[in-house]
């Protein structure tokens, strides 16, 4: 993880970034979800958005969206693919106003992670394998990323943000890391 990049990933570079503060900690993962059309999945809609190439009068939501320049370090596919917009280095465009435990501006601490998916729609159990084994590595680079410190972008930005949504099982997925977590320490 010294260059940042994740080797499984396929990478899109966004220009959606910039270096994180001096002194900045790398200290908090955060889960979103995202699709483009909302609620329809597998199309390079995302890619196009967080490299501000999408074509707004491709569907009338995306005139909603135009002008906005956002991206996240990775988004995970309903198939569990990985695609990384953003050095985990660097600092991401991806929680906005927001604040943890305290501390303002998460974008400046945090590694955010994108799921393809919806509030209400299940996620896959590819996405939560492949969410649990990118966590796990980010945390063993970062130690100050404890499981206490893997949040939804509804809780560093109530009632503005409520995603990854009452779809995501954290239970679930918590499970899935910590056996992705021992895997790792059994090798």
């Amino acid at each position: 993880m010294k260059t940042g990049r994740v080797p499984s990933a396929h990478w899109c570079p966004s220009p959606n970034f910039g270096p994180r503060p001096d002194g900045a900690n790398i200290s908090l993962l955060v889960v979103h979800n995202i699709s483009l059309p909302p609620g329809q999945f597998g199309g390079p809609e995302i890619e196009e958005f967080f490299c501000n190439r999408l074509d707004h009068s491709a569907h009338p939501y995306f005139q909603t969206i135009a002008g906005i320049q956002v991206s996240a370090h990775l988004l995970i596919r309903r198939d569990g693919s990985l695609v990384q917009f953003v050095s985990l280095l660097d600092r991401a465009w991806h929680a906005g106003r927001s604040c943890f435990a305290g501390q303002e501006e998460c974008n400046d601490f945090s590694i955010g992670i994108e799921l393809e998916g919806t509030d209400e729609i299940p996620y896959t159990p590819e996405q939560y394998r492949a969410l649990a084994e990118v966590t796990e590595l980010i945390m063993f680079a970062w130690p100050d990323i404890t499981s206490d410190r893997i949040t939804g972008h509804c809780d560093i930005a109530p009632g503005r943000k409520s995603d990854p949504g009452p779809s995501f099982d954290w239970a679930y997925f918590r499970e899935v890391l910590r056996t992705a977590r021992s895997s790792r320490r059994s090798v």
